[in-house]
């Protein structure tokens, strides 16, 4: 529950006091429901813009891309990840002290859990990137910002699965347990969709068949859902820990 200061500062330093659990999924629903609803403006309101391909065949959904681009799908998407990244950068440094935790006698974990933190880093500044510089307003950084976001988001989750591999064979709790296993599921997913993605991308732009980038926009969406849902694993990791802002004690000394 969310807890205030019941009296003076002295009794009680504690300001803010919020349950990982609660802070992790509202974290994740910020971009979730910011996404779901530029898909559906760009459908009902700008399809055919949103629609539109270079070679002009018929296209049914719009690329993710094309879908935060218009007003006011842009507005809601930056409003959005501009609220959501700011506690991913807080949940990477979380993991980053979880590892440090987990891996104090173990040199290559601890190299790994340092690139993890990287790639995380990486993954949020080109999500936030691609996010304020639209495709229609200067392409060749949206374009930078996206190959960031999709090339360190897919190195972050392989690294985070390799080091949770090592965690299972140590000792696991059942949450981690269950954290681990979804872990797993969600990076051979997203994988997939985005090996996927590239596939109907490069067909498209070589061949130019109706429905193809269709198909790409539709695995481009799986590939961001994964990623989310991956992210949402923080869920069973740090259940039953506590997000908490607080006053310093004071300094008595004079």
């Amino acid at each position: 529950m969310l807890q205030g200061p019941y009296s003076s500062l002295d009794r009680d330093r504690t300001l803010i006091r919020l349950p990982f659990t609660s802070f992790a999924v509202g974290t994740v629903l910020l971009p979730l429901t910011g996404l779901i609803a530029c898909l559906f403006i760009s459908l009902i309101y700008h399809f055919e813009d949103s629609t539109y391909t270079h070679c002009q065949v018929s296209n049914y959904l719009p690329s993710i891309s094309s879908a935060i681009s218009r007003v006011p799908e842009r507005y809601i998407w930056r409003g959005c990840i501009g609220l959501h990244s700011a506690p991913r950068y807080l949940v990477a440094a979380a993991y980053f002290s979880f590892y440090r935790g987990r891996f104090a006698n173990r040199l290559p974990e601890r190299l790994l859990s340092v690139l993890a933190l990287g790639c995380s880093l990486a993954e949020n500044t080109g999500l936030m990137l691609l996010t304020y510089v639209s495709s229609t307003e200067t392409y060749s950084v949206h374009k930078y910002g996206f190959v960031t976001f999709i090339v360190f988001s897919l190195l972050h989750m392989l690294i985070t699965w390799r080091l949770w591999y090592v965690i299972k064979r140590q000792d696991m709790n059942p949450e981690e347990t269950t954290s681990y296993v979804w872990k797993r599921r969600l990076v051979l997913f997203n994988v997939s969709c985005c090996l996927a993605a590239a596939y109907f991308f490069r067909r498209h732009n070589n061949y130019c068949e109706d429905g193809v980038y269709t198909l790409f926009a539709f695995f481009e969406y799986l590939v961001v859902f994964s990623n989310m849902a991956f992210h949402m694993t923080a869920f069973w990791d740090f259940g039953s820990k506590e997000v908490t802002v607080a006053t310093p004690p004071e300094d008595k000394r004079y």
